[in-house]
């Protein structure tokens, strides 16, 4: 949650100064999970959902998991190919499926074993904050791997979860714009 704080605390990211020492305390006050959970319902209750998704692209969840130098070697063996193609390649290779819509967005459905199993046993989530909260931070880990693996710039346009005890294989669908695709 600092490198979080760091980026709120950065005048380009239009967080007031104002609930900069909310976070700030948090930060100091807890620690681990107490402190994350904290953190994130904070976000959720002071900042908008434009200013979540801005923060966590850049600091979303499982970013740098170790699987950087195969995403980073899949991009350059695929640059020239056209994005589509690129798509289906990399469901083929790390068997995550995403749709390149006609709108230019990219829409994935994805279910998060360790959001759903370690955070939300028997349905109940383990952070204060909402379940739609601590999937968007999980939309901003997803948009890490796809930027790095498909060699194209996005952006996080929405973040739609099911209810999860309805759904667990899905239960959530990240739609990312397209920004850059030449990158």
């Amino acid at each position: 949650m600092k490198t979080m704080l760091k980026a709120m605390q950065m005048q380009k990211n239009g967080i007031s100064k104002d609930i900069l020492p909310l976070f700030e305390h948090i930060v100091q006050t807890y620690k681990g999970e107490e402190c994350e959970g904290k953190f994130i319902k904070a976000m959720e209750e002071h900042l908008t959902k434009e200013q979540r998704f801005r923060l966590f692209e850049h600091n979303g969840s499982c970013n740098g998991t170790g699987y950087d130098k195969e995403r980073k070697a899949f991009a350059l063996e695929h640059a020239e190919k056209p994005l589509a193609e690129r798509l289906e390649l990399f469901k083929k290779t790390f068997g995550r499926a995403a749709v390149l819509n006609d709108d230019g967005t990219i829409t994935v459905n994805f279910a998060c074993s360790h959001g759903y199993y370690k955070h939300a046993p028997k349905g109940k989530f383990k952070y204060p904050a909402s379940v739609e909260t601590y999937f968007e931070r999980c939309a901003g880990g997803r948009l890490y791997e796809y930027q790095k693996a498909l060699g194209i710039q996005m952006k996080i346009k929405s973040v739609d979860v099911s209810p999860l005890n309805e759904n667990v294989v899905n239960p959530v669908v990240f739609t990312f714009e397209v920004v850059d695709h030449t990158k």
